[in-house]
């Protein structure tokens, strides 16, 4: 499935549920944030060993697919208000950050894949 897709199914499960007034750009904001929040919680205090291996543990894999999915879901949404393409946005930004820090070996940056023309972020 693509990103189009999934986001013309999130619109629907909000939309049959009237939800769209409270879809604004600051609630879905203020809703990627904390359940951004409640993924950190998942490794807060795990060593970085332990947090290399959290997948390991289905219980605690559940919980971050599920926290995953639900960032995945907000921003998805968040980009569907404002209009964000958010492929491009994210390749544009890979472009600007392969400017902004150069490869260390000096090997010049590899072509654009032409999203550079994308709204900045």
């Amino acid at each position: 499935m693509d990103l189009a897709a999934l986001q013309r199914r999130l619109a629907a499960f909000a939309a049959a549920r009237d939800w769209q007034p409270f879809h604004t750009p600051k609630n879905l904001a203020a809703a990627l944030s904390v359940e951004a929040a409640e993924l950190l919680e998942i490794f807060q205090w795990l060593t970085p060993e332990q947090a290399a291996e959290v997948m390991a543990d289905e219980g605690t894999a559940h919980r971050v697919r599920d926290e995953a999915a639900d960032v995945m879901a907000y921003l998805l949404q968040f980009c569907e208000v404002l209009g964000i393409d958010v492929l491009a946005a994210l390749a544009a930004k890979i472009d600007r950050n392969e400017l902004r820090f150069p490869r260390k070996d000096g090997v010049p940056r590899e072509p654009s894949s032409g999203a550079s023309d994308a709204s900045s972020g």
